[in-house]
Order: structure tokens, then sequence, then C-alpha cells
């Protein structure tokens, strides 16, 4: 029975369901798809390199698998110890951090008092009442904060297992996901698969290239400012704007905060300002060019992506999103009945363009995932 003959109603129907069902067991399985899905995506990445080690220096898979974890495994502690030297000086400094921000604060509520008329003895019953509310949640607060990093170390655990066995079994797996369909449409599923590849390598390479463009700029324009901690908020900026539209509202309140503790409100209001300027840069010249020609998702299912990625694998799911869009834009583009809803993910296209097709050869395809 062919699906796309069937009555409409019936049809959406049976994709309300499976929408549904795919939903749930997505939500189920959270804790060994998300890892796995973030080391497929590494894996492809780590792919080029692998096959190097295999094909010229003539190493065994198992060896070339191991050199390329130990590749992503000293890349990863570096990003640690960076984040834990800066957090360290920070943590130093935090007396001092504390005593500026109660000055610059005791200053903000004189001018509160005088230009709301509301006195200083009101303000600070509602904040003891705030913060009254926050220490009868600090049992929870605590459980929470345990919850996070047990389950970080079971992620990157899996993670780790995950990127080792899809490095080291890649023929397997794609022999496996060529040869369970039909023989006609093996060669339309091998393009799928060859695509998802490059895709998926060239976003993440786009991705690390945006990572340290707007890292640069946000430290740049933070050392221009005055403000301390300059280098810390900088690359946090660049790891949070690969959430898109939210990341950067995080770093600019982040980067405002440090601002105004150490500083003055007139500081805060030109870090805002800076912040404004970089996403501007961001969003018009960095990411059509580095990120923006490899998946070219819109904005709007950019978004609905990032709230549905975060309602079902938290904050792992809104950074990986985007990426699982652009695969299943590749997949709905190359199945028949299944084009529009292709096209309603992706860019506007101008009139005046025609898509070029995108084909690879299926032998140069096999050769690189053996």
């Amino acid at each position: 029975m062919n699906f796309f003959k069937l009555p409409f109603l019936l049809r959406l129907a049976l994709a309300v369901i499976s929408i549904i069902g795919i939903g749930y067991l997505i939500k189920l399985g959270q804790s060994i798809l998300a890892p796995f899905f973030l080391a497929f995506l590494m894996a492809m990445l780590f792919l080029p390199i692998a096959n190097f080690f295999e094909k010229r220096l003539k190493l065994p898979r198992s060896i070339s698998t191991i050199i390329s974890v130990t590749m992503m495994l000293v890349i990863l502690t570096g990003l640690i110890y960076f984040f834990g030297s800066q957090i360290s000086s920070f943590s130093r400094d935090l007396p001092h951090l504390t005593k500026q921000f109660n000055t610059v604060f005791h200053n903000l509520q004189t001018w509160v008092s005088h230009t709301f008329n509301v006195k200083i003895d009101e303000q600070l019953d509602y904040l003891d009442q705030g913060l009254g509310k926050l220490l009868s949640s600090s049992g929870i607060i605590l459980g929470f904060t345990f919850g996070i990093f047990s389950s970080s170390l079971g992620f990157l655990a899996f993670f780790i297992l995950f990127f080792i066995f899809i490095l080291n079994y890649r023929r397997i797996l794609n022999n496996f996901i060529v040869n369970v369909f039909n023989e006609k449409h093996k060669a339309s599923v091998q393009e799928v698969v060859s695509e998802v590849r490059i895709m998926t390598k060239r976003y993440i390479i786009g991705l690390c290239l945006q990572i340290v463009i707007v890292s640069v700029l946000a430290t740049t324009v933070l050392t221009i400012l005055g403000v301390k901690y300059a280098v810390l908020l900088g690359v946090l900026t660049g790891l949070l704007n690969v959430i898109p539209y939210i990341g950067i509202c995080i770093s600019l309140l982040i980067s405002c905060f440090i601002a105004f503790a150490t500083g003055t409100v007139s500081s805060c209001i030109y870090v805002a300002i800076g912040y404004v300027i970089v996403h501007v840069i961001d969003g018009n010249i960095i990411l059509p060019f580095v990120v923006g020609s490899k998946v070219k998702i819109n904005a709007l299912f950019s978004f609905i992506g990032i709230l549905l990625g975060e309602h079902l694998w938290g904050i792992s799911g809104m950074f990986l999103c985007i990426p699982a869009i652009a695969i299943i834009k590749i997949v709905f583009e190359r199945v028949e009945g299944l084009q529009p809803w292709g096209r309603l993910l992706g860019e506007d296209e101008k009139p005046h363009k025609r898509k070029k097709s995108y084909k690879i050869s299926k032998n140069i395809t096999l050769k690189e995932m053996d």
C-alpha cells in the first residue's frame, strides 16, 4: 500500500501519531540517544583524520581510532583546564568582587530611592522576601546541581564509548544503512548518507570557526571596555553562541552582571551595546559564510527546534537540534512525497537562482567510509 495514495486525513492522523510516538521514545531514551548523536557528529568530524592514519600511514583501524579519541580528549582537557584556571582566578577575586558589587548596589539603591520615592528599607524588605524564598528551596537547588554533575559524567562516559564504536565499526554501520533498503533505492540511500556525512563535517568545522571568531570579537570588546575576566567571558560567549538567539542573550546577561559588579552602570550599558554589535556582525557576516552556507535552516524552525530540543533533551538538546534538523531536511529532500517538508525547513530561495543538485560518487563515498 502506497502511503501517499491514502486520504489526506488518514495520512495526517498517521503522521501525528508517528511524531508523538517518536517524540516519546526520544524523550525516554535521552540518556543514550543524546550522547550517541553527539558522538556521531564528532565521529564525522574526525573521520578524515582516522582515514589518514589508516590509508596513508597504514595503521590498523583500532590504532587510528585510539589516536582520534586521544586527540579529542586532549582538546576537551584543554578546554576544561582553561575554564578551570579562569574560574579559579575568579574565585580568588570573589571577596573583592562582592565588595565592589555591594558598593555599586548601594549607589543603585540610593538612585532608586531618589527617583521612584521607594525607601531603602522597603527595598531591603523586598530583597529579604526573595532571599528567604531562595534559601527555602536550597535543598532542591543542591539536589539539582548534584544531578547535573552526575548526569554530565554519565553523558561524557557514554559519549566517549559511542565515539569509539562508531569510528571503529563505521563500515558495518554504513553497509547496514545502505543494504537494509531495496536494490532500486540503494543509490539514493548512498547519496543521502554521503551528503549527511559531508554536511555534518562542514557544519562542525563552520561552527568551530564561528566559536573562535565570536570569542575573539567578544573578548576584544570587553577588553576595550575594561571589563574584568574579558577572556573568560569572551570564550563563554563564543560557546553559548552555538545556541541560536538564546545563547547570546545568556552571555549578555552574564557579562552585564560582571560589568555592573566591577564597574558602573554605564559600563553595563556599553557592554550591552557592544554585544548587540557583535551579534549583528555574527548574524550578517560570520554566520552566512561559515555556518549558514552549510546548514540552511530558516530562523522559524531553528527557534522551534531549540524549544523542542530543550524540552526533550535539556541543554544538550539545544546544542544538537540544528544539526538534527539539517539531517532531517536532507532526508526529506531525497524521499518522494516529503520534498515540500524539506523546502519548508530551508531558507527562501531567490527566483533567479537555481538550486544546484548535489551528487556524490558512490565509489568515492564507499572508499571514504571504509
